[in-house]
């Protein structure tokens, strides 16, 4: 069974479950070196472990302590309804490159790769009305709601063809159009 995002905060809200958690996580693989680690007594590490070992967090293999990091993971991806994630992009692929990127509506940064780049910049350049000519303050406008650094955005979008500039003037030259 997977646990609820409330069950793995609940399970890491004591201290002493963190700590051992903590300790499991940066290495410790017996209890003896999580009371090690911890600086707590070992009563309180054994317990802590057996709490996490129900929860899903810990697993022994071999007589090792195992930290199940995948657990954050499995545990948001089935409390979201599918149908409630409304795809950013047209494919798998553009998708996770976009959510990547885009946090919250914003960009979170720029990407340093020219390919995922030229994806984020499609995605804004959806942000322009075809055939409406925007001057630079509108501009600027617009992409100040995407990232602090519109300047780069603005620039980026005209070197890769997807804004064309004129006398201060913009206009969405590239990128698909829906119809």
């Amino acid at each position: 069974m997977i646990p609820t995002p409330a069950a793995l905060c609940g399970l890491l809200a004591e201290p002493e479950r963190l700590r051992v958690f903590a300790a499991v996580v940066l290495g410790a693989s017996t209890p003896t070196a999580v009371v090690t680690a911890s600086g707590l007594p070992a009563r309180s590490v054994e317990a802590a472990i057996r709490r996490l070992q129900q929860g899903g967090l810990l697993a022994v293999t071999d007589g090792t302590l195992v930290p199940l990091a995948e657990a954050f993971k499995d545990s948001v991806r089935s409390s979201v309804p599918v149908e409630d994630v409304v795809p950013l992009g047209p494919d798998r692929q553009r998708d996770q490159v976009l959510r990547t990127f885009i946090v919250d509506g914003r960009l979170s940064q720029i990407p340093a790769a020219h390919g995922k780049r030229l994806v984020v910049l499609e995605h804004i350049a959806s942000s322009f009305e075809p055939g409406v000519r925007y001057p630079e303050r509108e501009v600027n406008a617009i992409l100040r709601a995407w990232h602090d650094d519109h300047a780069a955005l603005r620039r980026y979008l005209v070197d890769s063809g997807y804004l064309t500039r004129a006398d201060n003037v913009y206009w969405r030259s590239g990128g698909p159009v829906d119809v």
